[in-house]
């Protein structure tokens, strides 16, 4: 197949008036990741669009605090996109209506997440199970709204089912701008290998006339180019190989221009760690903002080359005030010294 024209496309892709360049990496919205903090340093190293955690339609509309707070965004972050989820029309475009007020870039509706308590509720990508209430959602969503609407979902709810090349289609005439498919189906959750090939079949659908952005098992900057290449999709999606490490954008950004690499060493990563415990003890407060910086700690490529390390690993990730913390991130700045 000759992939010149996905690539002409891709060069003026645009969802709603937002204007993307050539082949753009979005950041995935991640429950507990997609923090703010988070966000802007994924934003600093070229993530072309970044997305919030996803927002619970019926707290928002309970007005519950903490999940208010997640519909706080930065300019500096944008384009960013708000995702909400739920299995109520009304309470999704209610809170769609919410969502507009807090001024993002455009609302992501979620029928993609697996995890029990969301999909075992009929929300998220239990939504898969009841494809009229999800199309009756996306429609009266967009209607209810001025801003773009996407939705992000998965191939179907097992092997068995599917369903996203017609399903695609019939989201696309409900109204949405975009939409992000994530390679694997609700039974297999995170496991196994994300399949690709449905992802290319609904880029290639003649009918399909909005972006396509493939989501799963891109980690590095070569499998990035890779599903471009071989799928033509408009954008890809990097959800979990971001963790611990933002600068992953600026990796693919460079292999995908061909401007020559220039890495990251081990020092630079390490402050790139360091600033995002600031910012998140700033953003929060010191014991939340360590909490939210563990999960990065943990995951983080970085520490693997450094031989007996279990202790210090432990030490870091059980450590409960930032001085302390920096201190022991000092010292294995040291052990490389």
């Amino acid at each position: 197949m000759n992939y010149e024209l996905f690539y002409t496309f891709a060069v003026k892709m645009k969802i709603g008036e937002i204007e993307f360049g050539s082949r753009p990496v979005f950041l995935a919205p991640m429950e507990d990741v997609t923090d703010i903090g988070f966000r802007l340093l994924c934003k600093r190293f070229g993530a072309a669009m970044v997305y919030t955690e996803f927002v619970s339609a019926e707290a928002l509309i309970r007005d519950v605090k903490s999940t208010i707070r997640k519909l706080t965004i930065a300019d500096e972050e944008r384009p960013v996109g708000i995702q909400i989820y739920g299995r109520d029309v009304e309470a999704m475009v209610e809170a769609a209506k919410i969502v507009e007020q807090a001024g993002p870039d455009l609302i992501d509706l979620n029928f993609g997440c697996p995890v029990k308590k969301v999909a075992g509720k009929g929300a998220g990508a239990g939504m898969l199970q009841n494809i009229p209430k999800m199309l009756e959602i996306t429609r009266k969503v967009v209607d209810a709204v001025k801003l773009p609407v996407t939705v992000k979902t998965r191939l179907g709810w097992n092997h068995e089912q599917l369903i996203i090349t017609e399903l695609a289609e019939q989201l696309q005439d409900c109204g949405i701008q975009a939409l992000t498919i994530h390679g694997r189906t609700r039974s297999q959750m995170y496991t196994g290998n994300a399949d690709w090939t449905l992802i290319g079949e609904v880029k290639r659908n003649p009918r399909i006339h909005i972006p396509i952005i493939g989501n799963g098992d891109i980690t590095s900057a070569e499998e990035a180019k890779a599903a471009f290449d071989t799928y033509g999709v408009d954008a890809i999606m990097i959800g979990r190989a971001t963790f611990g490490r933002p600068w992953i954008f600026k990796e693919v950004r460079e292999f995908l221009d061909e401007t020559g690499e220039n890495p990251l060493d081990f020092n630079a990563k390490l402050d790139i760690l360091e600033d995002l415990l600031r910012l998140n003890v700033e953003r929060i407060d010191e014991k939340r903002g360590i909490l939210h910086t563990r999960r990065h700690l943990a995951a983080t490529p970085i520490f693997k080359s450094i031989s007996n390390f279990r202790q210090t690993r432990i030490a870091m990730l059980r450590a409960e005030t930032m001085p302390e913390l920096l201190g022991i991130l000092e010292d294995t700045r040291k052990l490389l010294g």
